[in-house]
This record gives C-alpha cells, sequence and structure tokens, in this order.
C-alpha cells in the first residue's frame, strides 16, 4: 500500500519538470499551456534509512522499499471550474488522488512564459484554492438538488451527506474550506463520501531558483506564501527543479556528498515524500529475514491482523499472533535473533496497534 499525490498548479509553474525530476521520467516539459493533457504518472520509493540497516542485519538478499505514486496532472487555470481550460477532465483528475501537492512559482525566467504575465505565487494559489472551492461547491448543490428530489417523492431516509451539504454550502459560499471535525464514524463517512477536493490533504511546493531554495524564507516572496499557506493549513516545501535534475543524475553517495557541501539535510524531493506520508497518517512496518527485507505502509492506529494482511489476505483471515521486535532494538542488538536472545521479542495478539519501525513475523492458519 502506497500512496498517490497529484500535482496541481497554473500552467507553465514547472509541474512537468519536478515530476521527471521526482520520477526520473518522461513527462513532456515544455513552454505552452496545457502540455500536459493526460495525467503522467511515475512511482517512487520511499527514502527510508531503517530498510537498508534491516536488510545488512539480515544480510538479505532482496530489498523492496514502500512506493508512492505521484501523478502529474495538466495546468489549471481560472474558470476550470466553469469548464474552462481542461475543467471537468482536469478535476476528476484531481479527485482520483489521495492527496494534492500545489505547485506554485517562485523563479523567473524570460523565456518560460507565466499565464498571468508575472510571478506572484500567493495570487497563483489564490486562484487554485478558490476554483477548487467554486468546484466543491457545485458537486454540494446538485448533491442537495438530488436530496430535495429524494423528500418530495416520499423517501424519509435521506443520508447524512445531506445535513453536511448544507453546512459545507454556507462555509464554503462564505470563503471558508470545511474541515472535519468529528470523532464520529458515522460522520466521518459521510465526509468522505462527499469527496470534497478542498478538505483532501494538501501541502505546497514552491518551484524556487537556487538563490531562493538557500535563502527560502527570508525573501518577502517566500515569507508571504508561507503565511499564506499557512492560514490554510498547508506547509510550504521549497524545491529547486534544476538542482533536483542535478541530484538525480548522481549516485547516493555523490548526492548525499553534494548536498552536505550545500548545507542541506534532505532533497526537496525527498520532503515532499515525507510531507505527503506525514499527512497522510501513515506509518512503515518491515518483514526482514535472509530472502528479503521489505516495508510495508499502513494507516497509524492499525490492528495487527488488518497490517499483517497487507503482506497476504491469508494473513489477515488467518492471523493467530505476531513476533514484534522493534526497529530501535534490531539496530541496537544486531538483527532479529540477537534481540531475540536479549529478550526484545514480543507476541502481540489480534488487538495489537502496529507501530511505526516494526519488524514483524505473522503466525496464521488458513
Amino acid at each position: 500500500m502506497g500512496f498517490s499525490c497529484g500535482f496541481v498548479g497554473l500552467p507553465n509553474v514547472g509541474k512537468s519538470t519536478l515530476f521527471n525530476a521526482l520520477c526520473k521520467g518522461g513527462a513532456v516539459s515544455a513552454n505552452f499551456p496545457f502540455c500536459t493533457i493526460e495525467p503522467n504518472t511515475g512511482i517512487v520509493p520511499v527514502p527510508d534509512a531503517r530498510l537498508l540497516r534491516l536488510a545488512e542485519l539480515e544480510n538479505s538478499v532482496k530489498v523492496k522499499p514502500t512506493t508512492l505514486e505521484f501523478i502529474d496532472i495538466a495546468g489549471l487555470v481560472e474558470g476550470a471550474s466553469q469548464g474552462q481550460g481542461l475543467g471537468n477532465q482536469f478535476l476528476g483528475h484531481i479527485r482520483s488522488v489521495d492527496a494534492i501537492c500545489h505547485v506554485v512559482r517562485l523563479f523567473s525566467d524570460g523565456d518560460v512564459v507565466h499565464v498571468s504575465g508575472d510571478v506572484d505565487p500567493v495570487r497563483d494559489l489564490e486562484v487554485i484554492i478558490t476554483e477548487l472551492m467554486l468546484a466543491d461547491l457545485e458537486s454540494l448543490e446538485r448533491r442537495v438538488t438530488k436530496y430535495k428530489k429524494m423528500k418530495r417523492s416520499g423517501i424519509k431516509d435521506i443520508p447524512l451527506e445531506a445535513t453536511l451539504c448544507e453546512k459545507y454550502i454556507k462555509l464554503l459560499g462564505d470563503g471558508v474550506i470545511p474541515k472535519a471535525e468529528s470523532d464520529d464514524e458515522a460522520e466521518l463517512a459521510a465526509i468522505k463520501a462527499l469527496g470534497l477536493i478542498t478538505m483532501m490533504p494538501a501541502l505546497v511546493c514552491a518551484n524556487v531558483d537556487e538563490d531562493t531554495f538557500m535563502n527560502f524564507g527570508d525573501t518577502p516572496e517566500s515569507k508571504a506564501l508561507i503565511e499564506y499557506a499557512t492560514e490554510h493549513n498547508m506547509e510550504v516545501i521549497p524545491v529547486c527543479a534544476k538542482l533536483e535534475e542535478e541530484l538525480g543524475q548522481m549516485d547516493e553517495e555523490d548526492a548525499a556528498m553534494f548536498l552536505e557541501e550545500l548545507g542541506i539535510e534532505e532533497s526537496g524531493l525527498n520532503k515532499i515524500i515525507h510531507t505527503g506520508y506525514r499527512l497522510l497518517n501513515y506509518i512503515t512496518f518491515f518483514t526482514s529475514g535472509p530472502t528479503e527485507t521489505h516495508a510495508w505502509t499502513i494507516q497509524k492506529g492499525t490492528l495487527a491482523p488488518k497490517a499483517a494482511g497487507t503482506i497476504h489476505t491469508d494473513m489477515d483471515r488467518g492471523f493467530i499472533r505476531m513476533e514484534v521486535v522493534s526497529y530501535e532494538d534490531m539496530d541496537k542488538y544486531g538483527g532479529w535473533n540477537k534481540a531475540k536472545e536479549a529478550g526484545k521479542l514480543r507476541i502481540e495478539g489480534k488487538d495489537y496497534v502496529v507501530q511505526d519501525g516494526d519488524n514483524i513475523h505473522v503466525r496464521f492458519s488458513v
């Protein structure tokens, strides 16, 4: 299990360039609007140093990271909610992803035309958010019309979504993005069923030049963007596409040395991956042995049988117990067997909530 994240933004902000740097592949990148029409998809591994360490400890022949799917969606334009540009096709592509990465431009380049004539990342993000709010508003109004018809026809069992629609229409009409502020499972399921784009997990990727990247948060434009994004509960990650393309052409050791020379702890693209992972409340557990060390993705709070089911459905169906050693103990004691000898192996049952970094063996019978 991974997640899919869609790159969304105005035309010519560098979405396809970032996508290519991230996925090392194949999206067409050119200086004209709607260069990308059909979404390009790329699968990337989730960087996790623990995976390689476990493989080393267990002398694994194979290493298999967990993966994420990134989707380069065609550029949005003002009026998309009313059918401008690629209109409904664009909005349909957004609804198919798990999280959104809003790409805005903070670089100036006379050879790359900005659709609005000048660079203003806050204005661009406002346009994107406004269009998504209008699209959600239209979707909710269509639902309300349907529910009213149901009432008129005498149907009494109106879904919970009907009440939520009225509430969210008022919020969106006032320019406020709705939030899921309930602990009730039925209400949360109803909110999810509405499929509102503005309620999807989202982050902002600022496509910057090298100078801005090194001074991000200090320039007036980047400060204004951070302030605006924070008001909308979004984190801003600066990424220099040209720098990332250079890193993508290096091996891991050279790339790490290059980042260290620049005084950077982590590449911008790795930050996007890790932030998206965190937005969706995902954690990683591992299975490791001489044959293979494998990373697996689950949502935080997942019980042992369901987590085991991500490895194979039979493990969920026939779950008996789970043997668990934490990554920290695997690392400290030098592997599974030595951690077991040190008394660090735990036997967990069906009620166990799998933790980030757990290394597990599943006992099952079908």
